[in-house]
C-alpha cells in the first residue's frame, strides 16, 4: 500500500528545515547502507548523529504527529530518527530493498522496518529525474511530490530513485515499525478508518452505525496490534 500524505510541512517549516540542512556538511550516502544497497547507492547524506539532522528531524516528526492520514496509514509503534539525503546530477539509487531491521548507531535502539517514508524537500520543478519508483502488485508506481509532501510505502518493496539529469533532489527518509505487522491487516484497518471518517462527516458522530463501526475498527486494532 502506497499512500501519499500531502502538506506534511508548512511553508515556514520547510524553509526552516532547508536553512538547517543546506548549510550543513554532507557526506557519502553509503554510511547507512547495507551490502546490497551500497552497490546501488550514489548520493550524499547528512551525518545521522549530527546536530543538523537531529534539529531538522524533530521538526519533521512534530509535523507528522499532526497528520491523521499518516497515523491511519502507518499506525506507528517506532520511528527511526529522520535521515536526509540529496542527489546531484548523475546520482541515483538503483533498485534495492530496505534492510528488515534498522539499528541506530551508538545506541540499543533497533526496530523492524515495516514501512519506508520519504518527505520531499525540493520543489519538483527544480530538478529533472529523481523519481521514486516503487514496485507493487499493480506494477511500478512513480512518485515525485511537491516539497513538504510525503509518501509512505512498504519497506519490503523493490524501489529506486532515478538518475538526476538537472538540478538537485533533497529529501528526508526513514522507517517505521507499525503496531500492525501484517500488511493486509494494516490495509483493511486503513480502509475501514477512512470509511468511518466519511460516514462521520455524513451522518455525525452520534449515529448508531458510525459508533458500531468505530467499535469494529478499534476491536480489530486491539486484536492485531503489538505494543
Amino acid at each position: 500500500m502506497l499512500i501519499a500524505v500531502p502538506d506534511v510541512l508548512t511553508a515556514d517549516e520547510l524553509t526552516e528545515i532547508r536553512q538547517i540542512i543546506d548549510g550543513a556538511e554532507w557526506i557519502d550516502g553509503n554510511v547507512t547502507s547495507g551490502h546490497q544497497a551500497a552497490l546501488a547507492k550514489n548520493n550524499e547524506q547528512l551525518p545521522e548523529d549530527g546536530d543538523s539532522a537531529k534539529r531538522a528531524g524533530r521538526l519533521i516528526l512534530d509535523a507528522l504527529g499532526r497528520s491523521p492520514l499518516f497515523f491511519a496509514s502507518a499506525l506507528p509503534l517506532k520511528i527511526f530518527p529522520p535521515l536526509f539525503n540529496r542527489y546531484g546530477e548523475g546520482q541515483e539509487f538503483d533498485t534495492h530493498v530496505d534492510n528488515a531491521v534498522r539499528l541506530k548507531r551508538g545506541s540499543e535502539f533497533r526496530m523492524r522496518s515495516d514501512l519506508s517514508i520519504t518527505v520531499f524537500l525540493e520543489a519538483p520543478e527544480n530538478y529533472d529525474g529523481g523519481e521514486l519508483l516503487v514496485e507493487d502488485q499493480y506494477g511500478v508506481q512513480r512518485v515525485k511530490l511537491p516539497a513538504g509532501h510525503a509518501v509512505v510505502y512498504p519497506s519490503s518493496s523493490l524501489h529506486r530513485v532515478t538518475p538526476i539529469t538537472r538540478g538537485r533532489r533533497v529529501a528526508s527518509f526513514f522507517w517505521i515499525q507499525s503496531m500492525v505487522r501484517d500488511t493486509e491487516a494494516r490495509r483493511l484497518l486503513f480502509d475501514l478508518d477512512r470509511a468511518v471518517q466519511r460516514l462521520t462527516g455524513d451522518l455525525g458522530g452520534k449515529d448508531r452505525s458510525v459508533i458500531e463501526l468505530t467499535g469494529v475498527y478499534h476491536n480489530l486494532l486491539r486484536r492485531w496490534a503489538d505494543s
